[in-house]
């Protein structure tokens, strides 16, 4: 099974995909940790990650699709996708480079969420600075205060963009580039809606229901023919 997770920063795809590869065997592509790894691994493709990212360039549709291909090339397994595409052109790349190994995207899942909620959840986060734990200044506070949970840790560390100014310019970005993709799967009859607002869990129920649905619905095909 192919599945596409779409969502704003913060809206818990990265949560979502993992819960997917651990519970169908999916293969998580993040295209956040497949672009550090070519980095800190020094591939050719990751040197022209790293011009971009030093001349603060967004990373090409090229090298991002050239990424995904050398994934799909390398597993044969099913993929759970959490963060690509995001243009209507890596849409239509993976569409073509999916029929070339006779394969083809399942379900693509929007995480909805209000966008004042995404700056709380992104503007309060904060980390170890030793272990990386993640804790939240408003839902997620270490149990005792100036203490680390994991590792007993007394230093703190929040990411320079992690600010409401931040957040929303993200979140402007992400609204323009949505605004192609999602008509591209309405159109395909693959696109599925869960609200994001509600805990991980009841989030991660919605989606195995639509996909065990998906998938009933495939052998049952299957049987027909």
């Amino acid at each position: 099974m192919i599945v596409i997770l779409l969502g704003p920063p913060g809206a818990g795809k990265g949560t979502q995909a993992k819960s997917l590869e651990d519970s169908m065997g999916l293969i998580q592509l993040s295209t956040g940790d497949l672009l550090r790894k070519e980095v800190n691994t020094g591939t050719p493709l990751g040197k022209q990650v790293k011009q971009a990212m030093d001349e603060g360039k967004l990373i090409s549709d090229d090298i991002l699709i050239a990424m995904i291909k050398h994934q799909l090339q390398a597993n044969k397994s099913g993929f759970v996708f959490d963060g690509f595409p995001r243009t209507l052109v890596q849409a239509q790349s993976l569409d073509l480079m999916l029929s070339e190994r006779k394969k083809a995207v399942d379900a693509v899942i929007e995480l909805k969420i209000d966008e004042e909620v995404l700056v709380q959840r992104i503007a309060g986060r904060f980390q170890c600075k030793n272990c990386g734990a993640a804790f939240h200044e408003q839902y997620k506070q270490t149990a005792k205060k100036g203490i680390c949970d994991v590792c007993g840790g007394r230093e703190f560390v929040k990411r320079k963009d992690d600010n409401a100014e931040t957040v929303r310019a993200r979140l402007q970005i992400y609204q323009q580039q949505i605004s192609q993709i999602l008509p591209f799967y309405r159109q395909q009859k693959k696109l599925y809606q869960v609200d994001a607002m509600q805990k991980p869990e009841q989030v991660t129920q919605q989606i195995s229901t639509i996909l065990k649905v998906l998938k009933n619905q495939s052998l049952t095909k299957q049987i027909i023919h």
